[in-house]
């Protein structure tokens, strides 16, 4: 990958806004898969996206946006995967395998894929025949709202293929944007997924009126917890101190733009989980990922007690504030 290739997102949600905001002020063109005509009019007409972080505005001269998904793919050599885990699998089944080869894959989804319960590399690798090589995660801490707003922000690019890695962080990089460099691509993924679960069962200690004690105890308590299952699903030498993991966790676990956090807040204020869901405008990934990381520690054994607290309270509607107080006992 250089400099000079051609890069495409997938997803005009937040995150993708604000990663085609980044890439479109260091390339001359930028390709952009929208799914609905009526978005690329607004974004054409008034330089930005009237559904997501409105803020970020955009030269309409550098984005090449289509409605036609195999359109943007054809044109690009490297693809920034920016939907929600929810909507990866439809969104790629529009596509035939063969439009993926040769092209270099980017994911920035912070989210297991739930007809597979598969982190995003694993399920290209083994479904769309991507190679490791071929293959990087956009990874935080940041939020796409911070970007809009053009403040000072870290991204972490993991992939295996150095060079490749160095090329995307070139192509974020900016005045408002650092990058840092990493080869953990499975370390990075579950991570980025297991924050959001944290964020859930963060804001639900909000809702509940739990206090900034308690919360550090529990993020503490959290990053030892996702260090045992980065360390089970992928086990290689990694700092989980670094703003990859550590960092994108203190984040999205105390942010108020956080929509993981929001919807937690949500859930312990009393709503049920369906009225959260539908009173947010945006996905709340840790909702999805928390059944997915569930299904997949019953094999593994992982001592969770924070997911396994916020599996139970979300899925099997045990009540928030017995189920808290009986993990403050456990996070002692």
């Amino acid at each position: 990958m250089s400099t000079a290739q051609r890069i495409a997102v997938i997803g005009a949600g937040s995150w993708g806004t604000a990663l085609v905001k980044l890439l479109s002020a260091n390339a001359p063109r930028v390709g952009w898969w929208v799914r609905r005509v009526e978005t690329i009019a607004h974004i054409t007409k008034y330089g930005h996206n009237p559904d997501y972080i409105s803020a970020a505005q955009f030269d309409g001269d550098r984005l090449a946006m289509d409605t036609d998904i195999h359109a943007v793919v054809r044109e690009a050599d490297v693809l920034v995967i920016a939907v929600p885990s929810a909507f990866l699998k439809a969104t790629l089944d529009q596509l035939d395998p063969a439009e993926l080869q040769g092209r270099i894959l980017f994911s920035a989804v912070k989210g297991i894929v739930p007809e597979t319960n598969q982190i995003v590399g694993d399920h290209l690798f083994q479904h769309w025949g991507v190679a490791e090589r071929d293959f990087g995660v956009i990874c935080g801490p940041c939020h796409a709202e911070e970007v809009a707003m053009e403040r000072l922000s870290y991204l972490t690019i993991a992939c295996q293929d150095p060079e490749r890695a160095k090329a995307m962080g070139a192509a974020l990089n900016g005045r408002f944007m650092k990058t840092t460099l990493s080869d953990d691509i499975y370390g990075t993924e579950y991570a980025a997924i297991l924050k959001n679960v944290i964020a859930v069962c963060a804001g639900i200690s909000v809702g509940l009126g739990y206090g900034d004690n308690f919360r550090a105890v529990l993020v503490s308590r959290a990053i030892q917890e996702i260090a045992r299952f980065v360390a089970a699903v992928h086990p290689i030498a990694r700092d989980i101190n670094e703003p990859a993991y550590l960092g994108d966790l203190l984040v999205t676990a105390y942010s108020t733009f956080s929509r993981n956090r929001e919807f937690g807040t949500m859930v312990g204020k009393g709503y049920s989980v369906r009225a959260a869901q539908l009173e947010m405008n945006m996905v709340a990934e840790g909702y999805h990922a928390v059944k997915c990381v569930h299904e997949i520690n019953a094999k593994l054994g992982v001592d969770m007690p924070i997911t396994e607290a916020t599996y139970r309270m979300l899925y099997e509607r045990m009540a928030p504030l017995m189920e808290m107080r009986l993990l403050s006992d456990r996070l002692a």
